[in-house]
């Protein structure tokens, strides 16, 4: 593997965290990526972590633009996203 690649099979146990709010978001595994036809990272789609689990309840999660993330480290990806920006959504 040739220096700065990373493969989605290590990193999906990566944590996400915000270092705008201090937010963390689960790790990669149990969110999603947005992916054009081209094959480009366009956002990452985060679960509130605010929510309770509910059978019930409408699940409501978080898409971040691709610009926002700013390292994906040795374990962690790190993203610095306001509030405002990030679209909010609910399935």
């Amino acid at each position: 593997m040739s220096d700065g690649i990373k493969y989605y099979s290590d990193i999906e146990k990566y944590e996400i965290i915000n270092i705008n709010d201090g937010e963390k978001y689960s790790v990669l595994s149990n969110n999603d990526i947005i992916v054009d036809e081209a094959g480009n990272m366009k956002s990452l789609i985060l679960g509130n972590n605010k929510s309770g689990f509910s059978l019930f309840a409408k699940s409501e999660f978080f898409e971040v633009p691709w610009e926002y993330i700013k390292k994906i480290g040795a374990r962690t990806i790190i993203i610095d996203v306001e509030d405002s920006v990030i679209k909010k959504n609910r399935l």
